[in-house]
């Protein structure tokens, strides 16, 4: 689960659930807090821009699979992807999206697709 949504690299249709998305975020920052220590131990970190080689490339190879998994989160709870932009209104912007990162999705299938949690819903058949 940790890593669905690096799977999913440069996919922007269909729907995350809030697990796919904070354990995204997650992998983003454990990589992010990496690449600066190796920054700072090779000597590459910039302390006045906050970021290095390492800590960049980072940034730079999550770049598509961050904007995918935040679209697809959207669309669990029902919203396009173009809320997205909200993000770039100072501090409103900030706030709506991690409230919609925390909201449930929608139960069962909704325009963007079905429900990722229905799965867990039905019984385990395989017994």
């Amino acid at each position: 689960m940790l890593l669905e949504a690096v799977k999913k690299y440069a996919v922007f249709s269909g729907r995350a659930r809030r697990k796919e998305y904070w354990m995204f975020v997650l992998l983003y920052f454990i990589a992010y807090v990496v690449g600066i220590v190796i920054d700072v131990i090779v000597g590459t970190f910039n302390p006045i821009a906050g970021i290095g080689v390492f800590s960049g490339l980072v940034t730079l190879g999550l770049f598509l699979p961050s904007i995918g998994v935040l679209v697809r989160r959207l669309h669990d709870t029902d919203r396009s992807g173009w809320w997205a932009l909200i993000i770039f209104i100072p501090l409103f912007g900030a706030i709506a999206i991690l409230v919609f990162m925390c909201l449930d999705g929608t139960n069962g299938e909704n325009r963007f697709g079905s429900d990722p949690k229905a799965a867990e819903r039905l019984p385990d058949s395989t017994a």
